[in-house]
């Protein structure tokens, strides 16, 4: 892999908020002959020095698509072993996320989360509360059509309450996502060569840019996120101007 060299970066040009869909777990491990657990341990290194090496060049927000509404439908199991495994991690990197000065933040219907993991979520995100530094948003039992219906039912109630005045504009509707408040992803990384966002904050990644890359999610170093930085900043973001329009 060709090393990036940070002076490449262009700290004037950082995406704010950086999304990633960590795949790959299950294919990391099946290629070395172990459980698809294994695979998810080693894909937790991988977020601490993901996170860190966020922190460090100035990210303001990372999300990481952690577990899908979809994902209950995998072997009992290995969906066991990952609610463990979160509650374990939790608990172990909650001293760094204070070190790091790192908020952590949840999106998704939570409640329907094992008791021990709200519980060790909600007490992970009450110690961080203060941290300014970056926001480290977990997508759990998350889903962006459910979040998207559970938005449009809400603001009919409020419509039918007359709470809420009609018509909404889009500033008006993203206040009732489970992202209220966040600013929408400027980059997008999926790892392990599969080219889809898998019902992945459909809404805020209207005007997101992508990176694609066959790595698999416990190989994926910072190097890796540096020149997913560094495409990004290759890029033109024209939102349906046109190149000339952006010079005036």
């Amino acid at each position: 892999m060709e090393t990036t060299n940070l002076l490449e970066i262009n700290k004037e040009n950082l995406p704010q908020h950086i999304a990633i869909i960590m795949d790959g777990n299950g294919r990391w491990a099946k290629q070395r002959g172990m459980p698809r657990l294994f695979g998810h341990r080693h894909g937790v290194k991988t977020v601490r020095e993901i996170a860190e090496a966020s922190a460090e060049l100035g990210i303001k927000y990372l999300t990481l698509y952690a577990f899908s509404t979809e994902n209950w439908s995998r072997p009992e199991l290995e969906v066991k072993g990952l609610m463990s495994l979160l509650v374990e991690t939790l608990k172990i990197e909650l001293n760094a996320l204070k070190k790091n000065k790192i908020r952590l933040r949840a999106i998704g219907d939570l409640s329907q989360l094992p008791e021990k993991t709200q519980q060790a979520l909600l007490m992970g995100m009450d110690e961080t509360t203060e941290n300014n530094r970056m926001d480290l948003i977990l997508a759990l039992n998350y889903s962006s059509r459910w979040e998207i219906m559970l938005a449009v039912n809400q603001i009919a109630q409020d419509s039918k309450s007359g709470s809420l005045q009609l018509p909404l504009d889009e500033a008006g509707f993203s206040n009732y996502l489970s992202t209220r408040g966040i600013p929408d992803p400027e980059l997008m990384i999926r790892t392990s060569g599969e080219y889809r966002i898998s019902n992945f904050l459909l809404w805020q990644s209207a005007y997101t840019e992508f990176h694609f890359t066959s790595v698999f999610w416990p190989d994926f170093t910072k190097q890796h996120l540096y020149q997913a930085i560094l495409d990004y900043q290759g890029r033109q973001r024209r939102f349906g101007k046109t190149a000339e329009q952006l010079k005036i």
